[in-house]
């Protein structure tokens, strides 16, 4: 199965020479193509860049850190990634480690080999936070790397304000040193690619992007364990919480946008 192809170059503890090498060669096109498609050819303007730049590149080596965005195009990944200096988009320790659904990155041996050289990690969407996939996620936190989460859980078309899902309250209260998480809202990405055929990237868009202010569950998660609540309750805690804050900045994008526009 090309699922299991994927796992049996993920599960490496260390990525050999001729990996790396590809993901450079891989990273290298894939980087240049999210530069030229979202600050080239397309407007974007960026709120909060420093927020971003420091939790990328300055925060403490063994804390891990989780970037979540809204899904409103099939391009968000890698696009949104697009706004990084370069040489975070072709490191392959620097880059972020990312999800994608089983049925649509890794129907095949190539699509596996493509999505794994770009540190895509393949989770079954249905089989809910205890999955291979999500304590493969919470070994790369623990580890103090980047991981970036779609946490409606599907690109979402009709821009509804979808529950988040739980599984990023279960990455967050069991990692062993709680991960920085910035929440990340864009407008005007399904512009640069429609969500309907022929799926032609467009160019002349103009796309915001907002970058929050970083969470710390630290005290969240110390305060929960003392009052002796259950792995379900914390989940359902730090996910409504991240939601709550989720929205707001959904609202801030949006007034962002509609001004830029006017």
């Amino acid at each position: 199965m090309p699922q299991n192809k994927a796992w049996h170059y993920l599960d490496k503890k260390k990525f050999p020479l001729w990996w790396k090498l590809s993901f450079k060669i891989a990273g290298f096109a894939v980087a240049m193509s999210t530069k030229f498609f979202l600050e080239w050819v397309n407007k974007v303007t960026v709120y909060n860049r420093e927020a971003l730049h420091n939790a990328v590149a300055n925060r403490d080596k063994n804390t891990g850190l989780i970037t979540l965005a809204n899904h409103y195009s099939c391009l968000d990944e890698p696009l949104l990634w697009g706004v990084l200096q370069l040489k975070y988009l072709i490191h392959p320790d620097r880059i972020r480690w990312s999800l994608g659904s089983h049925d649509v990155c890794f129907t095949n041996y190539w699509h596996a080999l493509f999505f794994s050289l770009g540190k895509t990690i393949p989770v079954v969407r249905g089989n809910g936070v205890y999955q291979k996939s999500m304590d493969f996620v919470i070994s790369k936190l623990n580890n103090g790397n980047w991981v970036h989460l779609f946490p409606e859980g599907k690109v979402n078309l009709e821009k509804e304000k979808l529950r988040l899902k739980w599984g990023i309250g279960r990455l967050i209260s069991e990692s062993s040193v709680t991960p920085i998480v910035l929440p990340i809202y864009h407008i005007g990405m399904d512009s640069i690619l429609p969500n309907k055929t022929p799926y032609i990237p467009q160019i002349r868009k103009k796309v915001t992007y907002l970058v929050g202010s970083p969470m710390d569950f630290t005290s969240d998660i110390k305060t929960l364990s003392a009052l002796k609540k259950t792995p379900k309750e914390k989940r359902k805690y730090i996910t409504d919480k991240i939601q709550e804050e989720f929205f707001k900045l959904r609202l801030q994008a949006e007034e962002l946008h509609e001004k830029a526009a006017s």
